[in-house]
Formats: structure tokens, sequence, C-alpha cells
């Protein structure tokens, strides 16, 4: 039997040999990712998050780990019929719809939303959530008192229209909302996108909502003026453990919050791990032993993707927070004079 290997004479010896080891070379680097020119795993580029896997498992599937690949199809086609309803043209003669059925931030069309639809595996497993750790991939309890230590912090901050301080940070454009900027970086309606960029001692994250850029030093210890700095999305620092990139945030703001809990005891710790050329393996693990008790994991797929990240535009001072202050100022003169005197003026 004839040998198909290529015959390579001596004046293209060299392109043969490229020939000869370039399928392997792209088979390794599909395997193990790229690599930056100082020889560290290049996790750089635009990558989303956006997926119809849920943050918490749903209670009924209990330790449940992983879909079957039939139902993540059925799932995935769930979800896009969903999307296609949304996007049915509207009954111009509808009545107005009720308060409580609008989405937080009012009835956006499909315009302004980009939701999941897909399921994208982790390591070959259709994931039933975010959370793996505990197994029923569920928060777990928080602490004894929690709650009373809750409504006393309620209690001692301004109320939502005493002035900007009383509004959400994302309403202020301070940060994205629904912990879209992280830590823990989680998907939202819209604008779940990043970006990373790679140099030798950094690895910076920004996030398109609201334009977050979380800049990641890597070494072994927080500076000894992090906890005095106390910044937006806390002090990360982060080391390299193989081709798995650790990374360690602590000293958040006091004026940041994670799923509603303070964050002046919080740790979050990070893993991004590629998997192959168009996927990262993004996990954390929640530690908070005045919140929670116990720590909690999990994993989010990140996807490459095409297109790079937009402006924001939202800005502190943006005109909508002026009209909401407005309007509760309006309805204090309101209820000092009078509905009446108010209406006839």
């Amino acid at each position: 039997m004839k040998s198909t290997k290529p015959i390579c004479h001596r004046p293209v010896q060299l392109l043969c040999a490229l020939a000869l080891t370039l399928p392997a070379t792209l088979l390794a680097q599909e395997a193990e990712g790229p690599r930056t020119e100082w020889g560290v795993p290049d996790l750089q580029g635009f990558w989303r998050n956006n997926t119809v896997m849920p943050f918490e498992r749903p209670q009924e599937l209990g330790n449940k780990q992983a879909y079957t690949e039939e139902e993540a199809i059925q799932l995935e086609r769930e979800a896009q019929a969903r999307v296609e309803a949304d996007n049915e043209p509207l009954d111009p003669n509808r009545p107005a719809p009720a308060l409580e059925a609008l989405p937080p931030v009012g009835n956006y069309d499909l315009f302004w939303t980009d939701r999941g639809m897909f399921l994208p595996t982790i390591n070959g497993e259709f994931r039933t959530s975010a959370i793996i750790d505990p197994p029923n991939g569920r928060m777990p309890e928080r602490v004894a008192g929690f709650a009373d230590r809750m409504r006393e912090l309620r209690a001692n901050m301004p109320a939502r229209n005493d002035g900007p301080e009383g509004r959400a940070l994302g309403e202020r454009c301070l940060l994205a909302f629904g912990n879209s900027s992280g830590p823990v970086m989680s998907p939202v309606m819209y604008n779940s996108h990043m970006q990373i960029v790679q140099s030798p001692g950094y690895v910076t994250i920004t996030i398109e909502m609201a334009h977050d850029a979380r800049i990641i030093r890597i070494a072994d210890n927080h500076e000894d003026y992090a906890a005095a700095q106390a910044k937006w999305m806390g002090d990360s620092i982060g080391r390299w453990d193989g081709d798995t990139l650790i990374v360690e945030t602590q000293h958040f703001n006091g004026w940041q919050t994670y799923r509603g809990a303070p964050t002046e005891n919080l740790t979050v710790i990070e893993t991004f791990r590629r998997e192959g050329l168009n996927k990262i393996v993004y996990g954390f693990t929640v530690d908070d032993p005045t919140v929670y008790t116990a720590q909690w994991s999990g994993e989010y797929p990140l996807t490459r993707m095409d297109d790079p990240i937009y402006e924001y535009a939202c800005h502190e001072g943006n005109y909508g927070i002026i009209g909401i202050l407005a309007g509760a100022r309006r309805l204090e003169v309101m209820e000092a004079i009078g509905i009446e005197r108010a209406i006839e003026q």
C-alpha cells in the first residue's frame, strides 16, 4: 500500500514540515487554548454569559446537576417560544398592563433585551443551575439574626425618595444592576457582555453595562490600603494555578450589596479556565460567615462573541433621577397643602 505521507523535496522541506505539524498544533491549541507572549493562558476577547440556566436550581429538581440532551433542547425551545410570543404585535386597543406584570425597569420590549435562549455545556454537562455546591444547587440558609440585622441597617438608611442616596446603585449608574459587574458576575436581561484584556501583572474585565472595569492585580496579597479604599466591586488580586486564573476579592465599598446582603465581610473567589477556543469556564465561591451558614459555589460558561461591547449610555445625574426626586417633592407638597388645592394649581 502506498504511503499517504507527502514527499518533501529540499526546496520545499520547510513548507512540508509546517503542513505536517500544523493540524497537530491547531488541535493542541484548541484543547489547551491560546497563550500570551509572556506564557500564561490568553483569556482576552469579548465574551457573553447570558444563558437559560438559572442561578439557583428549581427546587423540584433536587440534587439533579445536569439535564439530558433531550431535556436541554426542550428547555431551549421553550425559551425561544417565550421570546417569539413576546415579540408578537400588540393590540393597540388593549388595556394598560398591571403594574406588577411589568419588569423592574419598566415595560421594555425585545429591542432592549437580550435574554439567554441557549444552554452551553460545562465539562460536557447541560447544567440545571449555576450553583453546584451545595448539591441542591441553592444558596445556603442565612445565619441566625440576619433578618434583625438587615432591619436595623434599613432603618438607618435614607428612604428611597429622600435623595439620590436612597436610589439603587444601578439606577444611579454607579454599578450595573443585578450583579452583572460582580463579583460574582451574573447575566441579566441585557448587556451581559464583557471584554477581558491582559498585560503582564494585570487582568482587566470591562462589563458592558455601566462600563464597569475591574482591574485585577496579579499578586499574592492585597495592598495595605485596600480596606481603607473600599472600592466598587472590591479589591481583586489574582494568581495562576497551572492554566487557571484564581481571583480573590475583598474590601467592597460599603454601599455595595450582594444579593441584598452587606459586603463588609464578603470574600469571593473566582476561577477562569479556558475550555477550548470559544469558551471560558467561570467559577465562583462565596464566603461570608456573617451572612451564610456555609460557603457556596457555582460555575458559568463564558462564550466568545465576535461583536465588541458598546458604550452604555448611563451616567450619575441622569435626567430620570431628577424627575423621580422632583415627583417625590411634588407629592410631599400635595400632602402638605391638600390634594384638592394642588390639583387646582
